[in-house]
């Protein structure tokens, strides 16, 4: 297991959760990754996102406009 970052400040939606997409793409099952927005749909967006392809969401915060979403990866396909 890994730590990994994404940096998607400054992109509104659909592009964070793309972004975060791409990045689990390149990841192994367990590693995980914590990606920092400034678009607050994202609480929602990436979490829906999750479930929908079998991620776990580790811990979700916000601080001085900055969302940050923590997951782990699943098994990718």
């Amino acid at each position: 297991m890994s730590r990994h970052s994404l940096d998607a400040k400054r992109l509104l939606c659909p592009l964070p959760v793309i972004r975060t997409q791409d990045k689990v793409k390149q990841l192994k099952s367990g590693d995980q990754l914590e990606v920092s927005c400034t678009d607050p749909g994202v609480m929602q967006d990436i979490p829906a996102w999750c479930r929908i392809n079998g991620h776990t969401i580790m811990s979700t915060q916000e601080n001085q406009g900055v969302y940050i979403i923590v997951l782990e990866v699943g098994k990718n396909e």
